[in-house]
Order: C-alpha cells, then sequence, then structure tokens
C-alpha cells in the first residue's frame, strides 16, 4: 500500500480566454536557478517593432508620406528635355480622333492587368483540425509585410501574439483551448502596394481523456535528504521524451542530478502508476531549495489523452539525518551531519523463516537504501503472508514492503541481542517515541548486513537502490 499522501502541487494559469498557460521549461540534467524559457502566456507584443496591439489584434502603422509643399497632390508636368512642358497628346497628333477602343483591346488589357505579389502561408496550415492547443501558430508573408493580424477564439477573445521586427511574420504568444475553433483575419501589403487578405481558421483538438498529474513533495513541504522529486501519470506515456522535455527542476544552491522512468505502486483501484522521478547524484545538501515545473497542458500523453494542467512545487530540504542500521550489531545508529547523535538497541528480521511454505529469508529486514515516507504515532499493522494484524506505536514507514522502525515491548529482551522480528526493526517504547521525533519524510535509512536486497518490488521509493550512473539510464533524454 502506498503511504506517501501525493498532491496536485500547482495549477495551470489561464489567459482571458481561460485557456491555460504555462511556463516554458526545459528538464536539464544538471540543475540551477535558472528561470524558464520562452513566451510567458498573457505576455503582449507591445515590444513589436513597427506596430500597435489592441487586446491581441496587430495594427501595423508606417509613417505617412506628404505630398511636396504646394503640389495640391498634383504630379508636374514631365518636361520635354527642353524645359518646356510636353505638348498635350492632342497637341501632338493631328490626325483625326479614332472612335472607341475595340472590345479586344479591352479584354486584352484586362488580362494584362497584374495580380498581387503577396502570398500568405501559415505553420499549421490554415484550416488545420485537431492542432496541439501548445504548439505556436505562425503567419509568413512573401514578397509583403503584415499589415494587420486577429486571431479570435469564439468567445472574442484576441490571442495574443508577436509580429518580426521585419512584419513578414506573426506567431502566437499563449497557448490555446482545448476543442476550440480560432478565426484569423488580417491583412498584408505586397511588394507592389497592393493589399491581401489574411483569413482562415484552425481548431484545437478536443481530448478523450484530460489527464491530471501530481508532484510530490508539495508546496512548502521541508523534507530528508534522499525524497526523490516524483511527477505521477495514471499510466505509461507513450512519448517519454516528450514528457522529460517539459519538466524542469531549479535549485539553489546548484545540485547535479537525473530524472529516471519508474512504475510505482498501483493506485487504490490497482492501476498501474507510473513516475518520472528525479534523485541528485549524492543525498541533497542541506537547505536547498529546490522548484519544480511541468508543463504538462496540451502534451499527447496517448491515445486521445492530453494533459489537462500545468503543475509546480516549491519546497525545501532539511537537516542532514542518516539512520546507519547494520543488522549484525542489532543497533541503530542516528547521525547528523555524520556524526553519530543517538543510538538505539533494536531487533532486525530473523535470518531464517522456519514457516512451512515460506521461504526461508523472508522474515529479514532488507538491505539497501530506504526512504521514510509516512509517520504515524499509533498504526495497525497487518501481513496476510505471517496472519497478523498489531497495533504499534511510533512507527516510522521506511519502505512499502512493510518494514517499519517502531516501538514493540515484545521484542525487549531481544533488542540489542538478537533479531526475531518479521522484517521491521524494533525498538524500545522510549527509543521509538525519542526517535520518531527526530525523524521526517525523505530520511534515509541505510540497511546492511543482510542476505537479501531492497528492490522495486519493494514498494514506491527505491531510486537509491540504483547507482548514479544506472539511475541516468532510466531517463528518456539520455
Amino acid at each position: 500500500m502506498t503511504a506517501l499522501a501525493v498532491l496536485a502541487a500547482g495549477c495551470s494559469s489561464s489567459s482571458g480566454n481561460a485557456d491555460p498557460a504555462p511556463v516554458t521549461a526545459t528538464a536539464p540534467v544538471t540543475t540551477g536557478p535558472t528561470a524558464p524559457t520562452g513566451p510567458a502566456a498573457g505576455s503582449d507584443n507591445t515590444g513589436t517593432i513597427g506596430a500597435t496591439s489592441v487586446a491581441g489584434r496587430v495594427v501595423v502603422s508606417d509613417e505617412p508620406t506628404s505630398a511636396p509643399a504646394g503640389s495640391s497632390g498634383q504630379h508636374p508636368a514631365p518636361s520635354n528635355g527642353s524645359g518646356a512642358a510636353a505638348p498635350s497628346s492632342a497637341a501632338v497628333s493631328s490626325a483625326p480622333s479614332s472612335s472607341a477602343p475595340s472590345s479586344s483591346a479591352l479584354s486584352s488589357s484586362a488580362q494584362a492587368k497584374p495580380k498581387p505579389v503577396a502570398t500568405i502561408s501559415s505553420t499549421p496550415a490554415l484550416g488545420s483540425t485537431n492542432i496541439s492547443p501548445v504548439t505556436p501558430i505562425t503567419v509568413t508573408v512573401g514578397k509583403g509585410t503584415i499589415t494587420t493580424i486577429d486571431l479570435v477564439n469564439p468567445s472574442g477573445y484576441h490571442v495574443k501574439g508577436k509580429l518580426s521586427g521585419d512584419k513578414k511574420s506573426w506567431t502566437t504568444a499563449e497557448v490555446l483551448g482545448y476543442g476550440k475553433k480560432y478565426t484569423l483575419t488580417g491583412s498584408a501589403t505586397g511588394a507592389d502596394g497592393k493589399a491581401v487578405p489574411i483569413k482562415g481558421s484552425y481548431t484545437v483538438v478536443t481530448p478523450k481523456n484530460e489527464v491530471r498529474t501530481t508532484v510530490y513533495p508539495s508546496d512548502g513541504m521541508q523534507v530528508g535528504v534522499a525524497m526523490p522529486i516524483i511527477v505521477k501519470f495514471p499510466f505509461e506515456p507513450e512519448d517519454k521524451a516528450l514528457i522529460e522535455k517539459n519538466v524542469s527542476v531549479t535549485t539553489t544552491p546548484k545540485v547535479e542530478g537525473s530524472w529516471g522512468w519508474v512504475k510505482h505502486d498501483a493506485d487504490a483501484k490497482g492501476n498501474p502508476v507510473w513516475g518520472l522521478d528525479f534523485r541528485p547524484r549524492t543525498y541533497w545538501p542541506e537547505g536547498t531549495k529546490v522548484h519544480v515545473s511541468a508543463q504538462l497542458y496540451g502534451l499527447r500523453f496517448g491515445a486521445g489523452a492530453y494533459g489537462k494542467t500545468d503543475i509546480t512545487s516549491d519546497f525545501t530540504i532539511g537537516r542532514n539525518q542518516v539512520v546507519k542500521a547494520d543488522a549484525r550489531t542489532h543497533k541503530i545508529v542516528v547521525e547528523r551531519d555524520g556524526r553519530p547523535v543517538a543510538t538505539y538497541n533494536a531487533s532486525y528480521g530473523q535470518e531464517t523463516d522456519t514457516v512451512a511454505g515460506h521461504d526461508p529469508k523472508d522474515r529479514q529486514t532488507k538491505s539497501g537504501v530506504h526512504v521514510v515516507n509516512d509517520m504515524k504515532e499509533d498504526t495497525v499493522m497487518r501481513s496476510p503472508l505471517f496472519n497478523y494484524a498489531e497495533k504499534e506505536k511510533w512507527a516510522v514507514r521506511i519502505s512499502n514492503n512493510g518494514e517499519f522502525i517502531h516501538a514493540n515491548p515484545n521484542t525487549i529482551n531481544e533488542q540489542g541481542k538478537a533479531n526475531v522480528s518479521h522484517g521491521c526493526i524494533n525498538l524500545s517504547l522510549a527509543d521509538a517515541e525519542a526517535y520518531f521525533k527526530t525523524a521526517m519524510i525523505g530520511d534515509p535509512v541505510e540497511v546492511t548486513g543482510t542476505d537479501v536486497t531492497l528492490g522495486p518490488a519493494d514498494g514506491d521509493i527505491f531510486d537509491w537502490t540504483y547507482s548514479y550512473s544506472q539511475w541516468k539510464d532510466f531517463s528518456a533524454a539520455n
């Protein structure tokens, strides 16, 4: 069972049309206090050269060309080379005027009229349907420039965009809404001075399933130095590299780490749960400030399934506390900053299980780096394998395979001398309470001295059972 309380740690922002607006980010392996890049939803185009913006609409205004003073707008008569004005056509021709031009002459003149040279193109193409709400739309003018352009949703909201410095292209600057049809209007002016209309539409995909994801640790938490970041998905995404590219972690101070895709415990309904986990090369430095940004709105997770919202989380790493748990010594040692601060007599899992039908090692405590993931002053521990249900105090869960550090007065005579438990680490009531009050979610418990090893079958957090080089191989970006 998963005791980790995974919470949604953020929500999408929205523009005036209630379309979510994520913050662009990448998924670096080495993290640092860098700000996300890319157009922020809700931004305007006030930085556009030679253009004004009215609620998303772009109107390009050029300087007016004034007529020469005193000219009255008339062109001067062309010179004939002598300084005198050229004679009128009537003076040049002394022949009688001919009759009106023939219809064939008019037709020839009409056919000779040139077409406007400006061309309009778009990516995605004008009229496209089922487009991604997060893929930018770019409209480009060939042999001309954009005069006006406007993209409007069904509610009349004008989508924000950016006009290029040369006025030849315009690109959306915010995400669009699922299932909406957007109408494009505007005008371009060609190199020949002729206007060409800009018009068309785009229709955004309508998901069959808008998938909600979660991130842990959640906002405001303080966690131990072994706590990985876990972005959970209700099923395995088809394009893991795409998802990973849009999730980032920023830390102060800078911390080296890597993302990895792992399968977590099933949900309450038995459905598989996948996680994009981030763990540092070594334990987090004490006091590290962590910011997680997952730009998942609009991303395709699978057939008909798209991200419902963007999520963020800001949390901190607490004091450096590590439990050294060597089963051969029948003790646990609590260290702060690498120095022992407490030692408690303990009894670990019994070395040999003598119950018929059981594996002889079923009762052994598993060796490996466990992570504290739940704490309860009172809890009932149930084991179908060993057929018991016992109420215990000061229970600190260190894996989801049923391993706890907890009080057990029934083994007080063996604590410090022999290992007799069903896999948990037993302490006296006083010692268990003292340890409980120093523990924190995310603390590492390093178990050694047994014949069995912690692994993926043992529950939610097994990220530290791999070397760092092995862990990096779980990244879809590598």
